[in-house]
Protein backbone atom coordinates (compact mmCIF):
# COMPACT_ATOMS: atom_id res chain seq x y z
CA UNK A 1 0.00 0.00 0.00
CA UNK A 2 1.47 3.71 -0.92
CA UNK A 3 0.30 6.17 1.86
CA UNK A 4 1.59 9.16 -0.45
CA UNK A 5 -0.36 11.84 -1.83
CA UNK A 6 1.37 11.49 -5.39
CA UNK A 7 1.59 7.79 -6.05
CA UNK A 8 4.59 8.23 -7.99
CA UNK A 9 6.64 9.39 -5.14
CA UNK A 10 7.68 7.48 -1.73
CA UNK A 11 5.80 7.79 1.29
CA UNK A 12 7.88 9.52 3.84
CA UNK A 13 11.23 11.11 1.29
CA UNK A 14 8.78 12.14 -1.09
CA UNK A 15 11.08 11.83 -4.13
CA UNK A 16 10.35 9.22 -7.36
CA UNK A 17 12.62 7.31 -9.50
CA UNK A 18 13.64 10.01 -11.69
CA UNK A 19 14.75 12.50 -8.58
CA UNK A 20 17.53 10.01 -7.68
CA UNK A 21 20.66 8.71 -9.16
CA UNK A 22 22.10 4.68 -8.31
CA UNK A 23 24.37 6.30 -5.55
CA UNK A 24 23.53 8.15 -2.59
CA UNK A 25 25.36 9.28 -0.20
CA UNK A 26 23.42 8.93 3.49
CA UNK A 27 24.15 12.03 6.53
CA UNK A 28 22.10 11.93 9.71
CA UNK A 29 22.07 16.08 9.20
CA UNK A 30 19.48 17.33 6.53
CA UNK A 31 21.34 20.48 7.32
CA UNK A 32 24.41 18.82 5.51
CA UNK A 33 23.16 18.00 2.61
CA UNK A 34 23.53 21.21 0.79
CA UNK A 35 26.91 20.89 2.11
CA UNK A 36 27.61 17.53 0.48
CA UNK A 37 25.88 18.87 -2.63
CA UNK A 38 27.86 21.41 -3.66
CA UNK A 39 30.66 18.72 -5.14
CA UNK A 40 28.47 17.97 -7.17
CA UNK A 41 28.07 19.33 -10.60
CA UNK A 42 24.65 20.98 -10.82
CA UNK A 43 22.85 20.29 -8.14
CA UNK A 44 19.50 20.16 -7.70
CA UNK A 45 17.06 20.38 -4.03
CA UNK A 46 14.66 17.26 -5.64
CA UNK A 47 12.88 17.14 -1.99
CA UNK A 48 12.24 18.29 1.71
CA UNK A 49 9.81 16.31 3.52
CA UNK A 50 10.42 15.91 7.81
CA UNK A 51 14.12 15.02 8.37
CA UNK A 52 14.33 13.23 4.70
CA UNK A 53 16.59 16.41 2.25
CA UNK A 54 17.33 14.74 -0.85
CA UNK A 55 19.87 16.77 -3.46
CA UNK A 56 20.47 15.30 -6.71
CA UNK A 57 23.56 16.47 -9.24
CA UNK A 58 26.09 14.61 -11.09
CA UNK A 59 30.05 12.74 -10.55
CA UNK A 60 32.15 12.81 -13.92
CA UNK A 61 29.19 12.42 -15.64
CA UNK A 62 26.91 10.06 -13.44
CA UNK A 63 24.04 10.82 -11.61
CA UNK A 64 24.29 11.06 -7.49
CA UNK A 65 22.26 11.82 -4.99
CA UNK A 66 22.38 13.13 -1.29
CA UNK A 67 19.94 12.20 1.17
CA UNK A 68 19.54 12.78 5.09
CA UNK A 69 17.90 10.25 7.26
CA UNK A 70 17.90 11.74 10.81
CA UNK A 71 19.22 10.23 13.88
CA UNK A 72 18.87 6.52 14.34
CA UNK A 73 18.24 3.18 13.00
CA UNK A 74 14.51 3.40 12.67
CA UNK A 75 15.03 6.30 10.19
CA UNK A 76 17.63 4.96 8.43
CA UNK A 77 16.39 2.04 7.15
CA UNK A 78 13.23 4.20 5.83
CA UNK A 79 15.50 6.08 3.59
CA UNK A 80 17.43 3.40 2.54
CA UNK A 81 14.27 0.76 1.81
CA UNK A 82 12.60 4.16 -0.10
CA UNK A 83 15.83 5.10 -2.57
CA UNK A 84 16.33 1.10 -3.50
CA UNK A 85 12.42 1.19 -4.59
CA UNK A 86 14.10 4.19 -6.84
CA UNK A 87 16.53 2.44 -8.04
CA UNK A 88 19.15 3.16 -5.56
CA UNK A 89 22.12 0.50 -5.64
CA UNK A 90 24.79 2.11 -3.94
CA UNK A 91 25.20 3.80 -0.55
CA UNK A 92 27.58 5.54 1.72
CA UNK A 93 26.59 6.61 5.19
CA UNK A 94 28.48 9.70 6.22
CA UNK A 95 28.75 11.04 9.77
CA UNK A 96 30.29 11.05 13.11
CA UNK A 97 31.02 8.66 15.52
CA UNK A 98 32.60 8.43 19.23
CA UNK A 99 35.75 6.88 19.83
CA UNK A 100 36.05 3.98 21.54
CA UNK A 101 39.44 2.35 21.00
CA UNK A 102 42.21 4.12 22.55
CA UNK A 103 44.50 4.93 19.16
CA UNK A 104 41.31 6.50 17.61
CA UNK A 105 41.43 10.09 18.06
CA UNK A 106 39.34 13.11 17.32
CA UNK A 107 39.71 14.30 13.79
CA UNK A 108 41.25 10.81 12.65
CA UNK A 109 38.04 8.53 10.24
CA UNK A 110 36.23 5.46 10.97
CA UNK A 111 35.94 2.89 7.95
CA UNK A 112 33.25 0.17 8.81
CA UNK A 113 33.61 -3.26 8.46
CA UNK A 114 30.58 -4.23 9.99
CA UNK A 115 28.72 -3.24 13.32
CA UNK A 116 27.50 -4.79 16.79
CA UNK A 117 23.61 -4.79 16.63
CA UNK A 118 23.35 -3.28 19.86
CA UNK A 119 19.75 -1.60 18.41
CA UNK A 120 16.38 -2.84 17.56
CA UNK A 121 15.82 -1.51 14.19
CA UNK A 122 18.00 -4.63 12.31
CA UNK A 123 16.32 -7.46 14.92
CA UNK A 124 13.12 -6.21 12.78
CA UNK A 125 15.04 -7.41 9.58
CA UNK A 126 17.23 -10.50 10.53
CA UNK A 127 17.98 -13.16 13.22
CA UNK A 128 20.40 -11.46 15.57
CA UNK A 129 23.00 -14.26 15.11
CA UNK A 130 22.85 -12.66 11.28
CA UNK A 131 26.34 -9.88 11.33
CA UNK A 132 25.73 -6.11 9.82
CA UNK A 133 28.72 -6.21 7.51
CA UNK A 134 29.99 -3.82 5.13
CA UNK A 135 29.77 -4.25 1.42
CA UNK A 136 33.72 -5.26 0.89
CA UNK A 137 33.63 -3.00 -2.10
CA UNK A 138 32.59 0.02 -0.84
CA UNK A 139 34.75 -0.42 2.09
CA UNK A 140 37.49 -0.74 -0.32
CA UNK A 141 36.72 2.49 -2.18
CA UNK A 142 36.65 4.49 0.96
CA UNK A 143 40.05 2.91 2.00
CA UNK A 144 41.53 4.01 -1.44
CA UNK A 145 40.03 7.45 -0.97
CA UNK A 146 41.03 7.66 2.55
CA UNK A 147 44.77 6.72 1.85
CA UNK A 148 44.44 9.52 -1.29
CA UNK A 149 43.80 12.15 1.07
CA UNK A 150 46.40 11.09 3.55
CA UNK A 151 44.25 11.59 6.74
CA UNK A 152 44.67 9.03 9.94
CA UNK A 153 42.07 6.60 9.51
CA UNK A 154 40.89 3.11 11.16
CA UNK A 155 38.90 0.15 9.37
CA UNK A 156 37.09 -1.88 11.50
CA UNK A 157 34.10 -2.77 13.60
CA UNK A 158 31.67 -0.12 15.22
CA UNK A 159 28.94 -0.19 17.89
CA UNK A 160 25.22 0.85 17.27
CA UNK A 161 23.36 2.00 19.92
CA UNK A 162 19.69 3.63 20.37
CA UNK A 163 20.65 6.10 23.11
CA UNK A 164 22.77 8.50 22.89
CA UNK A 165 22.90 8.84 26.78
CA UNK A 166 22.75 5.01 27.28
CA UNK A 167 26.04 5.59 26.23
CA UNK A 168 27.58 8.84 27.64
CA UNK A 169 25.48 8.63 31.82
CA UNK A 170 24.75 4.59 31.74
CA UNK A 171 25.35 4.64 35.48
CA UNK A 172 22.12 6.89 35.64
CA UNK A 173 20.16 4.21 33.94
CA UNK A 174 17.91 1.38 35.36
CA UNK A 175 20.34 -0.93 33.07
CA UNK A 176 23.17 0.40 33.40
CA UNK A 177 24.76 -2.35 34.38
CA UNK A 178 23.97 -4.27 31.27
CA UNK A 179 25.07 -1.12 29.39
CA UNK A 180 28.53 -0.53 31.45
CA UNK A 181 29.22 -4.40 30.92
CA UNK A 182 28.58 -4.24 27.42
CA UNK A 183 30.23 -1.38 27.14
CA UNK A 184 33.43 -2.95 28.13
CA UNK A 185 32.93 -6.00 26.36
CA UNK A 186 32.93 -4.07 22.59
CA UNK A 187 36.51 -2.36 23.83
CA UNK A 188 37.99 -5.75 24.77
CA UNK A 189 37.36 -7.31 21.50
CA UNK A 190 38.49 -4.15 19.44
CA UNK A 191 35.21 -2.07 18.54
CA UNK A 192 36.77 1.38 17.40
CA UNK A 193 33.85 3.68 17.61
CA UNK A 194 30.10 3.90 18.79
CA UNK A 195 27.78 5.82 16.76
CA UNK A 196 23.66 5.03 15.39
CA UNK A 197 22.87 4.24 11.69
CA UNK A 198 25.37 1.74 10.31
CA UNK A 199 24.28 -1.64 11.72
CA UNK A 200 20.63 -0.68 10.53
CA UNK A 201 21.64 -0.28 6.72
CA UNK A 202 24.39 -2.91 6.51
CA UNK A 203 21.38 -5.53 7.69
CA UNK A 204 18.90 -3.43 5.31
CA UNK A 205 21.07 -3.31 2.70
CA UNK A 206 21.71 -7.00 2.64
CA UNK A 207 18.28 -8.03 2.65
CA UNK A 208 17.80 -5.57 -0.22
CA UNK A 209 21.05 -6.56 -2.34
CA UNK A 210 22.12 -3.44 -2.09
CA UNK A 211 25.55 -2.41 -1.40
CA UNK A 212 25.97 -0.03 2.10
CA UNK A 213 29.33 1.47 3.69
CA UNK A 214 30.22 3.73 6.02
CA UNK A 215 32.69 6.85 6.84
CA UNK A 216 32.32 8.60 9.59
CA UNK A 217 34.68 11.50 11.32
CA UNK A 218 35.70 11.58 15.05
CA UNK A 219 34.66 13.90 17.27
CA UNK A 220 36.14 12.91 20.22
CA UNK A 221 36.97 9.47 22.43
CA UNK A 222 35.62 9.45 26.03
CA UNK A 223 38.01 6.31 26.87
CA UNK A 224 41.16 8.36 26.46
CA UNK A 225 39.61 10.89 28.72
CA UNK A 226 38.81 8.42 31.03
CA UNK A 227 42.52 7.13 31.03
CA UNK A 228 44.04 11.03 31.18
CA UNK A 229 44.94 11.32 27.55
CA UNK A 230 44.78 14.12 25.14
CA UNK A 231 41.41 13.81 24.11
CA UNK A 232 40.77 16.74 21.24
CA UNK A 233 37.26 17.61 19.42
CA UNK A 234 36.83 18.02 15.97
CA UNK A 235 33.52 18.78 14.81
CA UNK A 236 34.64 19.80 10.55
CA UNK A 237 32.53 16.61 9.22
CA UNK A 238 33.86 17.85 5.51
CA UNK A 239 37.20 15.24 5.96
CA UNK A 240 34.20 12.50 6.23
CA UNK A 241 32.45 14.58 3.13
CA UNK A 242 35.65 14.57 0.84
CA UNK A 243 36.32 10.87 1.68
CA UNK A 244 32.79 9.55 0.95
CA UNK A 245 32.99 11.80 -2.17
CA UNK A 246 35.90 10.30 -3.87
CA UNK A 247 35.20 6.71 -2.74
CA UNK A 248 31.71 7.28 -4.73
CA UNK A 249 34.08 8.61 -7.27
CA UNK A 250 36.28 5.43 -6.97
CA UNK A 251 32.99 3.38 -7.53
CA UNK A 252 31.77 4.78 -10.22
CA UNK A 253 34.52 4.26 -12.25
CA UNK A 254 35.19 0.38 -11.38
CA UNK A 255 31.49 -0.05 -12.33
CA UNK A 256 32.11 1.50 -15.98
CA UNK A 257 35.36 -0.48 -16.16
CA UNK A 258 33.47 -3.90 -15.16
CA UNK A 259 30.45 -3.42 -17.38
Amino acid sequence: MNYSEDPSKQYHINVGQSDVGEYVILPGDPKRCKKIASYFDDPELVADNREYVTYTGYLDGTKVSVTSTGIGGPSAAIALEELANCGAHTFIRIGTCGGMDIDVKGGDLVIATGAIRMEGTSKEYAPIEFPAVANYKVVNSLIKAAEGLNKNYHVGVVQCKDSFYGQHSPETKPVGYELSNKWNAWLRCGCLASEMESAALFVVGSYRKVRVGSVFLVIANQEREKAGLENIQIHDTDLAVKTAIEGLRNLIKTDKETK
